[in-house]
């Protein structure tokens, strides 16, 4: 019955856009753009039907392209078959010579394999006891997990399948409501698809041009946004309805310690950096091996924090204080260098007639020679004596190289810069939260911790290497994902997961996703050709541009369309079927396109939680307990969508939160 509602609603969509087909098309002046919308409107229908995406465009597109090229005077010729096979095979040899398509797998195998070395589990049960005092605690420790969990994977089904199958027993035997139980199982598995390094923004970055090392950087602090505030969402709920999320009894709080660590805390019930400290430095001490080890391992894991507050603020230190970059620049390459006045200007202008740049003397070889003379004019000319006119003079070249320009240099003697006041304000902030972390260090807290950094280290280390490689040029996305793919490997060799049958799973479901994205970019590449070659595109940004919107009125129209369509369509769908036409009208509304991407990517959410196609709440019914209905699912969902727009809102109201790294990086 449940399933036959979703199925009305599909068909209802459906016969709503058949119903605009037939209503707004004009039959009787019909052109060729129109035709273009016809065919983009029987794409959406066929894949509301459930043709597969990628080949329906493909088809689509080959079909309209022939027809098309019969439009324009070839007729159902030869001739017009041989354009539209050019155009499929150009098309799509184009897509597979895309560089920036072979980080798709990479990260992909990355996601595959630490998903499958088991360190969801341990990051959940640690997470969950170190926030257990929360309101809410078994909810917001999802979302956290799912947010890290999300750099490491990226893979929607995945994320909310593990969490399906381990939060969700827990937080329904604790006494939460299904609908915050699936809602916060879904949105957070959500996560994947915006938080880097996701394979929807280098789908994006593919399909308009825009960099994906700047739309890495560029979602980083959104991504973290979002989690944010369904975690305050949750908190505040709990807070409000503490019969929705009850909060955890004591016994669900308490945690075991090791036999050596209970002997510790017997002995040295308060602060366990002072405990360690003095059962391993105490004189004349002739403690065993096996618990001189204990005591390093907990001091290690202890000292942990203040070693990335030392590393961290010493790395900030040297970078906000490097002295500003010289460079030495012969008067000959300044630019404007023999006329101030034209630089003051604001403009370019021609060189002056005596002074300037000149063509050389057509008498003959013997006026290459008088240098006297080029040089009474103030023209450049060759040295007397130099080689044939035909020597190279490129950048490789002796010539060259004396003439270029050394690489910035800040000089060994040039001052340092002095500290501005924000370092030492966050300085302060983060010693204070130190000092306040070792006081309340006791050895159950202690044990959480070392559970943390266990568990959620190895998964730092690799995401701090994958994302820090990109957003700070040090390599290209496709070099770090295949870092990122040989630290997968590692972490699922580190934890014994690393067999056989592991490894074949992975490699085949890592080729069939990237078959299904390349395919789609070859689909969605013949079917835009189509759109152009029919005039469609033209029509619409001529009609967008006759309604006088303004920016904002422009952002909200795109939003809004975009959002309607994550109802019916999924996020692959609307990028590479809708992008492509939303784009070329960027320009138009003086917008950004990594901006706009952003506010993309924050409403593409809406495809994994917006019914009947919402794909989490799928992946989610089918590992929860039967008397979980899709519907509590959906409804838990609603207020994490709502959640998304006010993203959207927040975004577009304080655009430095998504553009500030990327300026501060790239600019």
């Amino acid at each position: 019955m449940k399933n036959g509602k979703a199925v009305w609603f599909g068909f209802g969509c459906i016969a709503v856009v058949v119903a605009m087909i037939v209503f707004l098309t004009p039959w009787a002046n019909l052109t060729s753009g129109h035709i273009g919308l016809l065919m983009l409107a029987l794409i959406v229908v066929a894949i509301m039907l459930g043709f597969p995406t990628a080949f329906t465009l493909m088809g689509m597109g080959v079909l309209f392209t022939f027809f098309s090229y019969s439009m324009q005077g070839h007729g159902f010729s030869a001739r017009a078959v041989e354009q539209t096979l050019d155009l499929m095979v150009q098309r799509t040899y184009a897509t597979m010579t895309n560089e920036s398509l072979i980080s798709i797998p990479l990260f992909v195998f990355m996601g595959y394999l630490v998903e499958r070395a088991n360190l969801i589990e341990k990051l959940f049960r640690s997470m969950h006891l170190a926030l257990a005092r929360l309101p809410g605690a078994l909810a917001v420790a999802t979302l956290a997990t799912c947010a890290i969990f999300a750099t490491a994977t990226g893979i929607v089904g995945a994320v909310v399948t593990l969490m399906g199958l381990l939060a969700m027993p827990a937080m329904l035997k604790a006494g939460y409501g299904v609908g915050l139980t699936s809602g916060s199982i879904t949105a957070g598995g959500c996560l994947g698809i915006l938080i880097p390094p996701s394979v929807m923004l280098i789908v994006y970055g593919a399909t308009t041009g825009v960099s994906a090392v700047q739309l890495y950087a560029g979602a980083i602090f959104p991504g973290i946004m979002l989690a944010a505030l369904y975690m305050v969402y949750v908190v505040v709920l709990a807070s409000l309805r503490p019969q929705v999320a009850p909060p955890l009894s004591a016994s669900e709080r308490q945690i075991a310690l090791p036999e050596e660590a209970a002997r510790m805390a017997r002995a040295h019930p308060g602060n366990a950096m002072a405990a360690l400290l003095s059962g391993l430095f105490r004189r004349g001490g002739n403690a065993a091996s096996s618990r001189t080890s204990f005591l390093w391992t907990y001091l290690i894991i202890g000292l942990t924090p203040l070693a990335v507050f030392a590393l961290t603020m010493g790395a900030l230190h040297y970078a906000v204080t490097q002295p500003p970059a010289t460079y030495d620049i012969p008067a000959e390459l300044q630019l404007n260098s023999g006329d101030a006045a034209a630089f003051e200007s604001g403009g370019l202008a021609e060189p002056p007639a005596a002074g300037g740049l000149a063509e050389p003397p057509a008498e003959g070889p013997t006026e290459l020679a008088g240098a006297s003379a080029a040089a009474g004019t103030g023209g450049l000319a060759e040295p007397t004596g130099s080689a044939a006119p035909s020597e190279p003079r490129a950048a490789g070249g002796r010539a060259a190289q004396d003439r270029a320009p050394p690489a910035a240099h800040a000089g060994n003697d040039a001052p340092r810069q002095p500290t501005p006041p924000g370092y030492w304000i966050a300085f302060a902030g983060c010693a204070a939260a130190l000092a306040l972390f070792y006081a309340m260090l006791n050895w159950p807290r202690l044990q959480i911790f070392r559970m943390l950094v266990e568990s959620f280290f190895p998964l730092a280390i690799m995401i701090a290497a994958v994302l820090g490689s990109i957003t700070f040029g040090l390599a290209t996305p496709s070099e770090a994902a295949a870092m990122g793919a040989m630290g997968g490997a590692l972490l699922a060799l580190a934890y014994r997961r690393l067999t056989l049958p592991v490894m074949k799973e992975s490699v085949y479901l890592t080729a069939k996703t990237t078959a299904m994205v390349c395919w789609l970019f070859v689909g969605s590449s013949i079917f835009s050709a189509a759109f152009a070659l029919l005039g469609g595109q033209a029509l619409v940004e001529s009609w967008v541009l006759s309604l006088g919107l303004t920016r904002l009125e422009f952002l909200i129209l795109a939003q809004v369309i975009i959002f309607l369509l994550g109802w019916p369509l999924e996020w692959t769908e609307i990028i590479v079927i809708f992008m492509p036409i939303f784009v070329p009208l960027l320009t138009a509304f003086d917008i950004d396109p990594l901006f706009f991407g952003l506010l993309v990517a924050l409403n593409l959410q809406t495809a994994f939680l917006s019914p009947p196609v919402a794909m989490s709440a799928f992946y989610l019914k089918g590992v929860a307990p039967p008397h979980v209905t899709l519907n509590q699912i959906f409804m838990g969902m609603l207020p994490f969508m709502g959640i998304q727009v006010l993203a959207i809102f927040l975004l577009y109201a304080f655009p430095g939160i998504g553009l500030w790294l990327p300026k501060l990086l790239y600019n």
